[in-house]
Protein backbone atom coordinates (compact mmCIF):
# COMPACT_ATOMS: atom_id res chain seq x y z
CA UNK A 1 0.00 0.00 0.00
CA UNK A 2 1.58 3.37 -1.15
CA UNK A 3 2.77 5.85 1.59
CA UNK A 4 2.20 9.64 1.83
CA UNK A 5 5.67 11.24 1.15
CA UNK A 6 6.24 13.92 3.68
CA UNK A 7 6.76 17.34 2.03
CA UNK A 8 9.75 19.77 2.72
CA UNK A 9 10.53 23.51 2.01
CA UNK A 10 14.60 22.78 2.54
CA UNK A 11 15.16 23.33 -1.06
CA UNK A 12 12.95 25.68 -1.94
CA UNK A 13 14.57 27.46 0.66
CA UNK A 14 18.19 27.09 -0.18
CA UNK A 15 16.89 28.62 -3.58
CA UNK A 16 16.80 31.20 -2.41
CA UNK A 17 20.60 32.18 -1.74
CA UNK A 18 20.64 33.18 -5.22
CA UNK A 19 18.74 36.53 -4.09
CA UNK A 20 21.11 37.13 -0.57
CA UNK A 21 23.70 39.72 -1.67
CA UNK A 22 27.30 39.39 0.38
CA UNK A 23 29.06 42.16 1.22
CA UNK A 24 26.12 44.40 1.78
CA UNK A 25 27.78 47.59 3.35
CA UNK A 26 30.43 48.22 0.16
CA UNK A 27 29.98 49.68 -2.84
CA UNK A 28 30.39 46.53 -5.53
CA UNK A 29 31.24 47.08 -8.93
CA UNK A 30 30.47 43.08 -9.11
CA UNK A 31 27.76 41.75 -6.94
CA UNK A 32 28.20 38.34 -5.52
CA UNK A 33 25.66 36.14 -3.77
CA UNK A 34 25.58 33.28 -1.01
CA UNK A 35 24.61 30.45 -3.86
CA UNK A 36 27.93 31.86 -5.92
CA UNK A 37 29.92 31.75 -3.16
CA UNK A 38 29.17 28.88 -1.67
CA UNK A 39 30.05 27.20 -5.24
CA UNK A 40 33.11 29.02 -5.45
CA UNK A 41 34.66 27.80 -1.71
CA UNK A 42 33.44 24.08 -2.40
CA UNK A 43 35.21 23.86 -5.85
CA UNK A 44 39.00 25.79 -4.32
CA UNK A 45 38.20 23.15 -0.49
CA UNK A 46 38.50 20.53 -3.39
CA UNK A 47 41.49 21.75 -4.68
CA UNK A 48 42.86 22.35 -0.95
CA UNK A 49 41.93 18.34 0.13
CA UNK A 50 43.39 16.94 -3.23
CA UNK A 51 46.65 19.07 -2.10
CA UNK A 52 46.35 17.93 1.87
CA UNK A 53 45.63 14.15 1.15
CA UNK A 54 49.41 14.87 -1.04
CA UNK A 55 50.86 15.91 2.45
CA UNK A 56 49.33 14.05 4.87
CA UNK A 57 49.41 10.23 5.21
CA UNK A 58 45.55 10.14 7.19
CA UNK A 59 43.63 11.15 4.68
CA UNK A 60 40.26 13.67 3.81
CA UNK A 61 37.12 12.26 2.52
CA UNK A 62 36.84 14.77 -0.34
CA UNK A 63 33.19 14.55 -0.84
CA UNK A 64 32.30 14.96 2.94
CA UNK A 65 34.87 17.75 2.71
CA UNK A 66 33.12 19.30 -0.86
CA UNK A 67 29.35 18.73 0.55
CA UNK A 68 29.86 20.40 3.85
CA UNK A 69 31.75 23.36 1.91
CA UNK A 70 28.88 23.71 0.01
CA UNK A 71 26.49 23.59 2.40
CA UNK A 72 28.75 25.97 5.10
CA UNK A 73 26.43 29.31 4.25
CA UNK A 74 22.95 27.01 4.35
CA UNK A 75 21.88 28.78 7.20
CA UNK A 76 21.99 32.44 5.90
CA UNK A 77 18.77 32.20 4.07
CA UNK A 78 17.31 32.18 7.51
CA UNK A 79 19.97 35.10 8.84
CA UNK A 80 20.89 37.17 5.73
CA UNK A 81 24.42 37.57 5.57
CA UNK A 82 26.09 39.62 8.14
CA UNK A 83 29.27 41.62 7.11
CA UNK A 84 32.24 40.91 9.03
CA UNK A 85 32.60 44.28 10.65
CA UNK A 86 29.45 43.85 11.75
CA UNK A 87 29.37 40.23 13.01
CA UNK A 88 33.04 40.50 14.37
CA UNK A 89 32.41 44.27 15.68
CA UNK A 90 32.85 42.95 19.54
CA UNK A 91 32.44 39.34 21.64
CA UNK A 92 29.27 40.37 23.03
CA UNK A 93 27.88 40.57 18.92
CA UNK A 94 30.12 37.42 17.70
CA UNK A 95 29.12 35.53 20.50
CA UNK A 96 25.15 36.57 19.94
CA UNK A 97 25.43 35.71 16.33
CA UNK A 98 27.09 32.67 16.91
CA UNK A 99 24.27 31.30 18.71
CA UNK A 100 21.78 33.12 15.77
CA UNK A 101 24.38 31.02 13.28
CA UNK A 102 23.25 27.72 15.05
CA UNK A 103 19.87 27.91 15.94
CA UNK A 104 19.63 28.58 11.93
CA UNK A 105 21.14 25.88 11.41
CA UNK A 106 19.00 23.32 13.14
CA UNK A 107 16.03 25.39 11.63
CA UNK A 108 17.53 23.86 8.72
CA UNK A 109 17.65 20.89 9.01
CA UNK A 110 14.59 20.15 10.68
CA UNK A 111 12.81 21.66 7.45
CA UNK A 112 14.25 17.65 5.95
CA UNK A 113 11.65 15.00 6.45
CA UNK A 114 12.76 13.04 9.69
CA UNK A 115 14.29 10.38 7.62
CA UNK A 116 17.22 12.52 5.82
CA UNK A 117 18.21 14.65 8.69
CA UNK A 118 21.05 12.43 10.00
CA UNK A 119 22.48 12.26 6.19
CA UNK A 120 22.36 16.09 6.38
CA UNK A 121 23.56 16.48 9.63
CA UNK A 122 27.04 16.52 9.33
CA UNK A 123 27.35 18.75 6.62
CA UNK A 124 24.47 21.84 7.77
CA UNK A 125 25.72 21.76 11.86
CA UNK A 126 28.89 23.30 12.52
CA UNK A 127 29.36 21.35 15.76
CA UNK A 128 29.01 18.43 13.63
CA UNK A 129 32.08 19.38 11.27
CA UNK A 130 35.87 17.84 11.64
CA UNK A 131 38.14 20.46 12.86
CA UNK A 132 40.63 19.76 9.88
CA UNK A 133 37.87 20.34 7.30
CA UNK A 134 36.99 23.46 9.07
CA UNK A 135 40.29 24.69 9.01
CA UNK A 136 40.58 23.72 5.20
CA UNK A 137 36.58 25.56 4.33
CA UNK A 138 37.95 28.43 6.18
CA UNK A 139 40.77 29.01 4.37
CA UNK A 140 38.83 28.40 0.96
CA UNK A 141 36.27 31.39 2.59
CA UNK A 142 39.22 33.35 2.74
CA UNK A 143 40.62 32.83 -0.76
CA UNK A 144 37.43 33.41 -2.45
CA UNK A 145 37.06 36.38 -0.68
CA UNK A 146 40.52 37.47 -1.29
CA UNK A 147 39.83 36.81 -5.64
CA UNK A 148 36.28 39.11 -5.07
CA UNK A 149 38.36 41.81 -3.25
CA UNK A 150 40.55 41.60 -6.41
CA UNK A 151 38.45 41.77 -8.87
CA UNK A 152 37.11 44.90 -7.43
CA UNK A 153 40.20 46.21 -7.23
CA UNK A 154 40.99 45.66 -10.61
CA UNK A 155 37.92 46.78 -12.12
CA UNK A 156 38.49 50.11 -10.23
CA UNK A 157 36.72 49.92 -7.03
CA UNK A 158 38.96 51.67 -3.73
CA UNK A 159 36.22 49.92 -1.45
CA UNK A 160 37.77 46.62 -1.25
CA UNK A 161 41.39 47.92 -0.92
CA UNK A 162 41.65 47.52 2.77
CA UNK A 163 39.77 44.70 2.51
CA UNK A 164 41.80 42.96 -0.20
CA UNK A 165 44.75 43.85 2.47
CA UNK A 166 43.00 42.13 5.35
CA UNK A 167 42.31 38.54 3.54
CA UNK A 168 45.96 39.22 2.25
CA UNK A 169 46.99 38.67 5.80
CA UNK A 170 44.60 36.38 7.11
CA UNK A 171 46.07 33.53 4.19
CA UNK A 172 49.79 34.71 4.97
CA UNK A 173 49.29 33.45 8.84
CA UNK A 174 47.11 30.07 7.82
CA UNK A 175 50.26 27.91 8.15
CA UNK A 176 48.76 25.17 6.14
CA UNK A 177 51.49 24.18 2.83
CA UNK A 178 47.98 23.31 1.06
CA UNK A 179 47.43 26.65 1.41
CA UNK A 180 50.17 28.17 0.11
CA UNK A 181 50.89 25.84 -2.48
CA UNK A 182 47.35 26.16 -3.71
CA UNK A 183 47.88 30.41 -3.84
CA UNK A 184 51.01 29.95 -5.48
CA UNK A 185 49.53 28.00 -8.12
CA UNK A 186 46.22 29.71 -8.80
CA UNK A 187 45.88 33.11 -7.67
CA UNK A 188 49.02 34.64 -10.07
CA UNK A 189 45.83 34.51 -12.57
CA UNK A 190 42.78 36.35 -10.96
CA UNK A 191 45.42 39.34 -11.69
CA UNK A 192 44.91 39.02 -15.79
CA UNK A 193 42.59 40.35 -18.27
CA UNK A 194 40.43 37.53 -20.35
CA UNK A 195 42.63 38.52 -23.13
CA UNK A 196 45.65 37.49 -21.17
CA UNK A 197 44.07 34.30 -19.83
CA UNK A 198 43.55 33.18 -23.20
CA UNK A 199 46.57 34.20 -24.99
CA UNK A 200 48.76 31.20 -26.63
CA UNK A 201 52.22 30.29 -24.40
CA UNK A 202 54.92 31.38 -26.05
Amino acid sequence: MPTMTETSHFFAYLSKLRWIERWGMKRNAIRENVMEHSFEVAAVVHALGELYNQHHEEKMDLGVLVLTALYHDASEVLTGDLPSPIKYHNEKIRDAYKEVEHAAEREMLAMLPKHLQSAYAPYLLSERVDPTAKQLIKAADIIVAYTKCKAETVAGNPEFSKAMKDMEEKLSHIALPEVRQFCEMFLPSFSLTLDELIKPKA
